[in-house]
């Protein structure tokens, strides 16, 4: 008997293009929702089923739902990963996404959320996962959430690689201790959440074996490559991209005020039943320096 479809939602991303590898390791089946302007070489390579769409069509959303088992969405319109992107598909396309697969009965619900989205309602985009958490429990899909911390992928990465240069540019204050995950590693808890034994409507804090600060977190790099490595903070309120709207700009800065709270915290007792292991820091930092070509 082949094995059950999965349905990857957000597979061109850094992070879901991770999900599809994981799966395929797993002897999964994917097929991915894709937008006719998304790059799809690796898909394709993987031997991945494209069913080409938007979050935004509702048709082609339940077009792609067809015959699916599962669903990982990695989806994320805040990230701005693609021209045009907004909060939009955080909004009404996980609606669209949710309404699908309720109609489709589709036996789990793999979703990607934040962490501590739920104590946020002055973060737009942290907000928007709580409501979609809730959208999926109201619907009655079996779903499980799981909610990273920062992406350490991201660390020293404003600007250039903070690391070849010897500085470090963070946002906000780096004396704060946050938790923090890396994509490859929740990829992974991604695609094991597809058959794990997890109780339907479980939110999963991701994170670490403890919270760092952004000086704590270079203090382990610099130990790890051999030299000192500065921490330049940036004041969050001067953020400019080129295209961000206001409400983009404030959404940002609203989640970098709220990491000084201290309460950007993972709590990952059930991360370590369900998924067997929490990452340390330091061989976490590790694998990330080695993956830019740092260390072996």
């Amino acid at each position: 008997m082949p094995a059950a479809l999965v349905l990857v939602v957000g597979g061109t991303g850094k992070l879901g293009s991770q999900v599809v590898d994981s799966l395929i390791a797993r002897g999964k089946p994917v097929r991915a929702l894709v937008r006719p302007t998304s790059q799809t070489a690796h898909l394709l390579e993987s031997g991945v089923e494209l069913a080409v769409g938007d979050m935004l069509d509702p048709t082609s959303v339940r077009n792609a739902l067809d015959g699916v088992d599962a669903v990982v969405t990695t989806a994320a319109g805040y990230t701005r990963h693609t021209p045009g992107d907004t909060i939009e598909t955080d909004r009404t396309g996980n609606r669209n996404l949710i309404d699908a697969a309720a109609e489709a009965g589709v036996r789990r619900f793999v979703f990607t959320s934040i962490l501590t989205c739920d104590q946020t309602p002055e973060i737009p985009h942290f907000w928007a996962k709580k409501l979609a958490e809730d959208a999926l429990a109201a619907r009655g899909v079996p779903f499980v959430s799981l909610r990273p911390g920062a992406f350490v992928d991201d660390f020293g990465m404003w600007g250039g690689d903070g690391f070849a240069a010897g500085r470090l540019t963070t946002m906000g204050d780096s004396t704060v201790a946050i938790s923090r995950v890396y994509t490859p590693d929740l990829a992974d808890n991604l695609a094991a959440a597809v058959d794990a034994d997890i109780a339907v409507g479980e939110r999963i804090d991701i994170g670490w074996d403890r919270p760092l600060s952004a000086r704590e977190l270079a203090g382990i790099a610099a130990g790890i490559i051999g030299r000192d490595l500065d921490v330049v903070e940036v004041d969050p309120t001067q953020l400019r991209f080129p295209g961000m709207s206001d409400q983009a700009r404030n959404d940002l800065v609203a989640m970098f005020d709220y990491f000084r709270s201290g309460r950007y915290v993972a709590d990952t007792r059930r991360q370590a039943e369900v998924f067997g292991s929490v990452p340390s820091a330091e061989d976490t930092m590790r694998r990330r320096l080695a993956a830019l070509g740092y260390v072996a």
